[in-house]
């Protein structure tokens, strides 16, 4: 039995069953990280300091224990695979599949570049005994990027399939392929969305 409306929008939404899918699941997801801004705006002013005292000394900014310069490259990677999404689908539809592979590709490396610099980042931390436990502000920063960062792991999977044993529906179905990389690059613009706001929010406020 065909499932209906796999590529052809419905009538009732004007929109195929998986991009109505997957705008209901980026509903949710808004609202897990609405609750979780919500909590780190309830927390902040409620501290008589910000980010207060850590490992016996007391900071008056997030920039004094954050690393700023890495998190702003952290932003420019990800951007940038944003761009390389949009690349990646837009050569499906110019029928360009090998265009598709190298766009795709980078997006993917882009996405590990920016685990590793996380990877980085979090080392440090751990280093210097700046732990979640250490502080309520340690403890926003690790579970908000925490959270982001296996984001990022979720849409490495779901791209990395895309680009290998995923791309054989390219041969059997185009259409049903560029409507799948279409839904694939709306999860990655979110996550990249919710970066840009983790940015300034975290490191810099």
């Amino acid at each position: 039995m065909d499932i209906p409306y796999t590529i052809k929008a419905r009538p009732d939404t004007g929109v195929n069953n998986a991009k109505l899918g997957i705008w209901l699941f980026l509903a949710s997801e808004i609202m897990l990280f609405g609750g979780l801004f919500s909590s780190y705006v309830f927390l902040r002013l409620g501290a008589p300091e910000w980010p207060g005292m850590m490992a016996g000394h007391v900071y008056e900014r997030a920039s004094d224990v954050l690393n700023v310069p890495l998190a702003a490259l952290n932003t420019v990677i990800l951007i940038a695979s944003s761009i390389t999404m949009v690349m990646a689908w837009a050569s499906l539809m110019i029928d360009r599949f090998d265009r598709y592979r190298l766009y795709m590709g980078l997006t993917i490396l882009l996405a590990f570049g920016f685990l590793v610099v996380k990877g980085f980042e979090y080392g440090s931390k751990f280093s210097h005994g700046l732990v979640p436990a250490e502080s309520t502000f340690l403890g926003i920063y690790f579970v908000l990027t925490g959270i982001h960062a296996l984001h990022i792991v979720g849409g490495i999977i779901v791209n990395a399939y895309f680009w290998g044993p995923g791309a054989k529906l390219w041969k059997t179905n185009p259409e049903y392929f560029r409507n799948r990389i279409e839904v694939a690059g709306l999860y990655w613009h979110f996550v990249d969305i919710v970066w840009i706001f983790l940015f300034p929010t975290i490191y810099l406020l």
